[in-house]
């Protein structure tokens, strides 16, 4: 393996960035996800972003764009005939077992990091795919008067705004992992995906030590915007840069990641100083998309390294 390429991601536009980024560097790719949105629910110990890009890079995703290919929900169903509690978060049975299998392993008294690795392999993934820290960290959010966890938040509650306030519970006591830190400090290429800056990529660089770690870094650390065409594809980031007081465009996205960034790859001219921007087409919609994304942003990173 040579010097990585690590990329920080959480949600959608982490996992396919990831998945482009693999059929460029392959084993070379770390992966830093999110855990912030960890739930335990069923019995099961659920780490929805790393499973999502885990099962992105296995090729294995699903139509629905989370859990995995062909799966069948006859656990979830017999639940709900039940009564059982909590049945608004849905697993596939493959997903359940998948998460279940993680629970007995940290039961057993594995971090996350080993028993998410041990995981991945059994998925045949060959890639680096680290949970942010090895600490509890969870996603809360305050809107109309409740503070909600984050899954109940998207999922039971539709994400229904305005969004007043943000927490990651843990994260002053959490901290990045030794491989997390081991990779950042050996990159020659750090990628932040096209994630909700707020809620995706906020809990990793809220543990303490992380944006010392990134900016020490030798290699620069370039941000994918995930606004295309002046929208945003999939859920409430532009609650959450509202609640930052940032619009909903490429400007706000780099303002969100002021001081950690070195430069942007966005769809348009974020006419940010001090802040170089590539412009290039950022849509992911396919293979060719995801690759192409994927090596505008080592491009850039290439530039930035040489300037």
């Amino acid at each position: 393996m040579g010097a990585p390429v690590v990329v920080l991601a959480g949600g959608t536009g982490g996992a396919k960035l990831a998945r482009g980024m693999q059929g460029l560097v392959g084993d070379d790719l770390v992966v830093v996800v999110n855990t912030g949105d960890d739930v335990e629910v069923h019995g099961a110990a659920v780490s929805p972003d790393p499973d999502l890009v885990s099962f992105h890079l296995a090729g294995a995703i699903d139509e629905r764009g989370w859990g995995l290919d062909g799966d069948t929900f006859c656990v979830m169903d017999a639940l709900r005939e039940l009564g059982a509690p909590d049945t608004w978060f849905a697993l596939g049975d493959r997903d359940l077992a998948w998460c279940l299998e993680r629970a007995r392993r940290l039961a057993d008294g594995e971090t996350p990091t080993q028993a998410h690795a041990a995981l991945t392999a059994a998925l045949g993934v060959t890639a680096a795919v680290l949970p942010m820290s090895d600490e509890p960290v969870r996603t809360r959010v305050l809107a109309r008067g409740a503070w909600h966890g984050l899954q109940e938040f998207l999922i039971r509650e539709r994400a229904t705004g305005p969004v007043d306030g943000v927490a990651f519970d843990g994260a002053d006591a959490a901290a990045p992992t030794p491989q997390v830190l081991e990779a950042i400090a050996q990159a020659r290429a750090i990628v932040i995906g096209p994630s909700n800056p707020v809620i995706s990529i906020g809990p990793i660089l809220a543990l303490p030590g992380m944006r010392e770690a990134l900016a020490a870094a030798p290699a620069p650390v370039v941000a994918v915007s995930p606004i295309v065409g002046g929208q945003v594809l999939k859920g409430p980031t532009a609650e959450f840069l509202a609640h930052l007081g940032l619009p909903a465009s490429a400007a706000g996205v780099a303002a969100a990641y002021t001081g950690v960034i070195d430069g942007l790859l966005a769809d348009e001219d974020a006419g940010v100083d001090g802040i170089p921007v590539r412009v290039a087409e950022t849509l992911m919609a396919d293979a060719a998309g995801r690759r192409r994304v994927a090596q505008d942003a080592l491009d850039l990173a290439g530039a930035l390294q040489q300037a």
